[in-house]
């Protein structure tokens, strides 16, 4: 007779990931670790992936596409705190795991992404779970121009630098957060402030994630 495999203790592990990896570590918005504690992340990943959602690591998605950590997420949406009723887009929302946590937040939040095993996913987890975004599907480098303006966007993976075609769909006054990876350079989370001048760029913590391919600059022609 074959064993079972016991069914892995999610809750304890959702536990553990907020009070051993989160709070330790400068996550301090109690919206953010409550959001945290009580969605269930092993739902945002494919099956056979589960017993991977708490770690302490990016999570293989799809090509080229991860689940970023939990902590440096939880920096980021702490980072740029969505204020309740503010307007805010994802681009690169993934599985939808980022928009779960910033719409419990209180956040107006649209999640765009273009991979579509990962749209597919994103919507039968937000019909699952009803976590009140709205899932998108369109072009990364494009944004969502057809909702913008927007109070706050979200880049969920790493840039070279912040798209200007994105921040031209920020609100007067808006922000926009990501992790920007220079290339020959150490990456950091930065938040970018539109001002009259243009994007202020303020770096504000060392953190790293994949870059998310489709927003990579075009490589420039050599002669």
């Amino acid at each position: 007779m074959t064993d079972l495999l016991p069914t892995p203790d999610f809750t304890a592990a959702r536990n553990l990931m907020v009070d051993g990896q989160l709070r330790p570590t400068k996550v301090t918005d109690k919206r953010v670790l409550d959001a945290m504690r009580s969605l269930p992340r092993e739902a945002f990943v494919p099956a056979d992936q589960a017993s991977l959602a708490y770690i302490d690591e990016d999570i293989a998605i799809a090509p080229g596409r991860v689940l970023m950590k939990p902590l440096v997420l939880a920096r980021l949406i702490q980072l740029a705190s969505p204020r309740p009723g503010e307007t805010m887009l994802i681009v690169g929302a993934g599985p939808g795991y980022g928009a779960a946590v910033a719409a419990a937040c209180g956040a107006q939040v649209t999640a765009l992404e273009e991979e579509p095993s990962l749209l597919a996913r994103a919507r039968a987890t937000q019909a699952a779970l009803g976590y009140g975004a709205s899932i998108l599907a369109g072009r990364l480098a494009e944004g969502c121009a057809e909702e913008a303006p927007y109070d706050l966007i979200l880049i969920e993976g790493a840039v070279r630098a912040i798209p200007e075609r994105l921040a031209r769909q920020l609100a007067a006054g808006g922000r926009v957060v990501a992790i920007i990876s220079p290339e020959g350079g150490a990456p950091y989370a930065a938040v970018g402030e539109l001002t009259a001048q243009g994007l202020a760029i303020r770096p504000a913590f060392d953190a790293n994630a994949a870059l998310l391919p489709s927003l990579l600059p075009a490589p420039a022609f050599a002669f």
